[in-house]
C-alpha cells in the first residue's frame, strides 16, 4: 500500500514538473519573439509617454486625453508605419519607471522627453534623434538664481527621479542640494511653495511650465545637450529600423515641423 502511494506521489511530481516546462517553454517562445512581429499580430502598438509634461505629454483634466508633442508624433509615426491596421495606444511612464515598462514588455517604444546617453544604451535601444534640448533652470521672476554659478552652498534645486537632470546638476554644482520629486508636476508644485530655489529638467519642458505659470522664468541659457531619442526593447532593430524610416519621412515631407510648430514654440 505504502509503495503504491510512492510511485502515485512520484507519478504527480513527474506530471507537474512536465506542465510546468511545457508552460516555460511557451513563455520563452513569446519572449522570444521580436516586438515588430507582435505589434503586427496584435494590430496595436503601445507606447509609452509622459501625463505631467506640458508641451509633450499631459493629461488634460477637462477630456481625460493625453495631449503634446510627443503624442502627435508617435500618432504619425504609426500611421506612417502601419496605415490604419495598427492602432496606436498610451500607458503612462515616468523618468522612473520608462525603462522597467519597456523591458517588461507593458510599452513597445517610449516616447517620452528621454535623452540619449552611453549608460542607458546599455539598457535599451534607441532611434536617431527626434528632438534637441538642452538643460536649463526655471526660477521666481526676481530671483537671485541667474545661473549655474549662483548654485552654491545652501541653495536647493528640484529635480526629478530617474532623470539625467539630477545626475547633471550634481556635477554642475555640487555644493547646491538637489531634492528629487516622482515626476515633474510634483517638483513644480514644490517650487511654487518653497521647498527649493530652482528646478532643474530639459528647456523644453521648462518652457512649458513657464508657460503655465508666468511668474516663473528660464535663466542660464542650457548647459548640457539633451537629444531625445525613442526608446525598444533591446536588440529589437527591425523596430528601430522602421521608426527611424517612419521620422525620416516625416521630416522629409514636412509634417514633423507642423507637429513640432504646435507645440513647441521657439524662444
Amino acid at each position: 500500500m505504502f509503495k503504491n502511494k510512492k510511485l502515485f506521489k512520484m507519478a504527480l511530481v513527474t506530471s507537474m514538473a512536465a506542465l510546468m516546462l511545457a508552460a516555460c517553454g511557451g513563455g520563452e517562445k513569446e519572449d522570444s519573439k521580436d516586438v515588430l512581429a507582435q505589434i503586427k499580430d496584435q494590430k496595436k502598438i503601445v507606447f509609452g509617454v509622459k501625463h505631467d509634461t506640458r508641451l509633450f505629454g499631459l493629461k488634460n483634466p477637462s477630456t481625460g486625453k493625453v495631449e503634446g508633442f510627443d503624442i502627435d508624433l508617435s500618432k504619425a509615426l504609426a500611421e506612417e508605419m502601419f496605415g490604419s491596421d495598427v492602432k496606436p495606444e498610451y500607458k503612462e511612464v515616468t523618468s522612473k519607471t520608462r525603462v522597467g515598462l519597456l523591458n517588461n514588455g507593458k510599452v513597445d517604444a517610449v516616447v517620452a522627453t528621454m535623452t540619449i546617453n552611453e549608460e542607458r544604451k546599455k539598457e535599451v535601444d534607441f532611434t536617431d534623434v527626434y528632438f534637441d534640448a538642452g538643460q536649463s533652470l526655471l526660477v521666481k521672476k526676481g530671483s537671485k538664481i541667474q545661473g549655474l554659478d549662483d548654485l552654491k552652498k545652501g541653495t536647493k534645486v528640484l529635480a526629478v527621479k530617474g532623470s539625467t537632470s539630477a545626475v547633471n546638476i550634481r556635477e554642475k554644482a555640487p555644493e547646491t542640494e538637489v531634492l528629487e520629486y516622482e515626476n515633474y508636476a510634483e517638483a513644480f508644485t514644490a517650487l511654487k511653495s518653497g521647498k527649493g530655489d530652482a528646478l532643474t529638467t530639459d528647456d523644453a519642458i521648462l518652457y512649458g511650465m513657464a508657460e503655465e505659470d508666468p511668474s516663473y522664468e528660464l535663466v542660464g541659457g542650457t548647459f548640457t545637450e539633451e537629444p531625445y531619442g525613442i526608446a525598444v526593447k533591446k536588440g529589437n532593430k527591425e523596430l528601430v529600423d522602421e521608426l527611424n524610416k517612419a521620422l525620416k519621412s516625416l521630416k522629409d515631407s514636412g509634417k514633423y515641423d507642423e507637429i513640432k510648430s504646435k507645440w513647441i514654440k521657439e524662444k
